[in-house]
């Protein structure tokens, strides 16, 4: 549970602070242990937990490759040796997205007031990277800031270079599924009709797949309601849209839509790996800052973006807590490659378990890399065999009853 703390110092000083504890009773033990005396407390998240300016700040999250910019500037003035505040204060002038400003803002002022930054950042967590603060302050309590967010900021390239070969990768097949549509569309709307005439003068019963397809033809193309059912199709798709949307914003959804994400052919072995991929990087970036491993593990498995994936990780977060050796955790939760459990006890073992776990992490992207590239090569036969497939049937349903008709006629 997150406390945030009006606190003064023994020096005098009256900071805000962000503050873990399991209840309030933890809470005064640990202001107690820091030596601070107690003014507030307001729990995060409830009620007005984060009141005043940072409650109305709230909105979409810090795009991706903005808030990288924002890393690399702050970390090129802190290098010049600009102070902390001073360096904050030019990137506030500069800021041209008017949401980020606002909270940068509130960063700053906080930051005036005495309060770490890690602990601004996390007041906003719900705009920013979930380890984002907590590489902050592993970099605070090191005096390596800005060491620490060029760590933070080769841990975004990385992250985002991957997903972007996946939707890159994505790209070509569904441009295919959409032409194998539009033919469709055309051959329903343009093409079928104009052979329609030919068949009310020819006295032959009609094929079943005739039939099927002069049906689909009528929905696509009769000019009383034409209109209609194409509307009426866009509502059912926009209304599938909005409801799977819905659905997985909620925690049970998501976890379903991603289960169902990880049982697609071909494509589920990639969403996981890159789940993987996205824990095990997180995680070295976390450990090479200096944070110790269960807070660096807990942190990890929150910024995994599958949540079937990160649903069967959590519960092995307990028992390193409890003293399991990490592997073996890790092993139990049936997600991980026998070969990347392998790297990780040898890192685990020689003391070197952030270097492997970055060593795992690339090595869950060249497998997303050449399985992405085995399924493209498929992809593009396989299209070609679908459309060759409709344009068949199409054809057999236009030119059955025309065989049919020319060999009633011999007779």
């Amino acid at each position: 549970m997150q406390y945030l703390c009006r606190v003064g110092t023994p020096d005098g000083r009256v900071i805000e602070e962000l503050i873990v504890a399991n209840d309030d009773a933890a809470l005064r033990v640990e202001i107690g242990k820091r030596g601070y005396h107690l003014f507030e407390a307001k729990r995060k998240g409830l009620g007005s937990a984060v009141s005043g300016r940072a409650s109305g700040l709230r909105g979409r999250k810090i795009k991706d490759d903005e808030f990288m910019i924002f890393n690399q500037e702050l970390a090129a003035l802190l290098k010049a040796g600009l102070p902390l505040l001073q360096a904050l204060d030019l990137m506030l002038e500069r800021m041209a997205d008017p949401h980020f400003r606002g909270i940068l803002a509130d960063i700053r002022d906080r930051v005036k007031s005495g309060v770490e930054m890690s602990d601004a950042f996390e007041i906003h967590g719900d705009q920013f990277p979930r380890l984002y603060p907590s590489a902050l302050k592993a970099g605070e309590r090191s005096g390596e800031l800005e060491a620490v967010i060029r760590r933070f900021i080769r841990y975004m390239k990385l992250l985002l270079n991957a997903r972007r070969r996946v939707v890159s990768a994505l790209v070509y097949p569904v441009v295919l599924i959409v032409l194998s549509i539009a033919m469709i569309a055309v051959m329903a709307v343009y093409v079928v009709p104009k052979f329609e005439v030919f068949f009310q003068d020819v006295e032959v019963e009609l094929p079943l797949i005739t039939r099927v397809t002069l049906g689909i033809s009528h929905f696509a193309n009769e000019r009383t309601l034409f209109v209609w059912n194409w509307l009426w199709a866009l509502l059912g798709v926009f209304g599938l849209f909005v409801f799977l949307r819905r659905y997985g914003k909620t925690p049970e959804g998501r976890v379903r839509m991603d289960r169902w994400k990880l049982k697609i052919p071909l494509l589920g072995g990639v969403f996981q790996r890159f789940a993987l991929s996205e824990f095990s990087r997180s995680l070295a970036t976390l450990l090479a800052g200096g944070i110790p491993l269960v807070p660096a593990f807990e942190i990890a498995v929150s910024a995994v973006g599958n949540a079937e994936v990160r649903s069967r990780i959590e519960p092995t977060v307990q028992s390193v807590r409890e003293g399991r050796p990490f592997h073996g955790a890790l092993e139990a939760s049936g997600v991980f490659t026998p070969m990347a459990i392998d790297m990780i006890k040898v890192g685990e073992s020689t003391g070197s378990l952030d270097e492997m776990l970055s060593n795992v992490s690339d090595f869950f992207d060249e497998q997303v890399e050449t399985r992405m590239q085995r399924m493209l090569s498929l992809v593009e036969p396989l299209m070609l065999i679908f459309m060759g497939v409709i344009i068949a049937l199409l054809l057999v349903s236009i030119y059955l009853p025309m065989f049919s008709s020319l060999g009633q006629s011999k007779f």
